[in-house]
């Protein structure tokens, strides 16, 4: 509770270093202006922490503190909401940063009202954690704005950068497949309690098993299909696994799973 309420404390200093400068010219009390950028944070962090956790948000806070030269956009909503204080805020330059899925950087800056420089981003959960997967793009920012970003995102896991073509895919396979891993994950679990393991080491035992896989995968380099055979001895017990899950057309399944999510992400850049 504490480290909540001095996250947030840290995340109101910070915004209100940031915005005091584009209020000096209205007639309106900084103390106001405290109570309504704390409900709004308050919001923003319920967020950040129920899809990211707090390593995600005190990485951002390092981008606040960069003498506001980032403004952060998580969702569609909060563009609109913050269109009006971005199209005052023109004698101070900065950077937009949004994760609104679907939306594309030229939708973005039509919403705030202005050519702003932009990065748009794509994490996941594990950069909760520092493993995440980022993908971004981005448009006239300049090099030292971008590689002070960089930086500042770098904790939160690997990153990539991809033309904005890209980005709704790649949202679909890193953005949502952490859901899927769970579900592979709580799966195996209960294969493994149906075989008479006890919950909570059949769940380490599946968890640090894909966390493993995943390595192998990204550190030797090899193709899924190469390691995945290397596991198969003839007339074996995993074999015998991949042929029933062949059958049960579990490789269709999440194809199709990744397909329906950028699907979806789609539609919501119509909206």
């Amino acid at each position: 509770m504490r480290k909540k309420l001095i996250g947030v404390f840290l995340i109101l200093l910070a915004a209100l270093v940031l915005l005091q400068g584009y209020f000096v010219k209205w007639d309106i009390s900084i103390w106001t202006l405290a109570w309504v950028i704390l409900l709004a944070v308050l919001s923003l962090s319920s967020f950040l922490k129920r899809h990211f956790g707090w390593g995600f948000i005190y990485g951002l806070l390092a981008l606040f503190c960069l003498n506001g030269q980032y403004h952060f956009l998580p969702v569609s909503n909060s563009v609109v909401i913050l269109s009006s204080i971005l199209s005052r805020a023109e004698s101070r330059p900065f950077v937009l940063v949004t994760m609104a899925a679907g939306l594309s950087m030229q939708q973005i800056r039509m919403m705030a009202g202005s050519g702003y420089p932009i990065i748009r981003m794509m994490p996941n959960t594990p950069v909760a954690l520092g493993e995440g997967m980022i993908q971004y793009c981005s448009d006239d920012v300049e090099p030292e704005k971008m590689a002070e970003w960089l930086a500042a995102m770098a904790p939160a896991g690997r990153l990539d950068a991809v033309p904005e073509s890209m980005m709704d895919a790649a949202s679909a396979v890193s953005g949502c497949g952490p859901a899927w891993a769970y579900q592979f994950i709580e799966a195996l679990a209960d294969g493994g309690v149906a075989a008479g393991l006890p919950r909570a080491k059949a769940q380490e035992y599946a968890a640090q098993m894909l966390l493993g896989s995943a390595r192998m995968v990204l550190e030797t380099g090899k193709h899924p299909g190469e390691l995945k055979d290397a596991v198969c001895s003839p007339g074996g017990s995993t074999i015998q696994g991949v042929r029933l899950l062949e059958e049960r057309a579990f490789r269709g399944a999440v194809t199709d799973a990744v397909l329906a999510a950028y699907e979806k992400t789609k539609d919501l850049g119509k909206k």
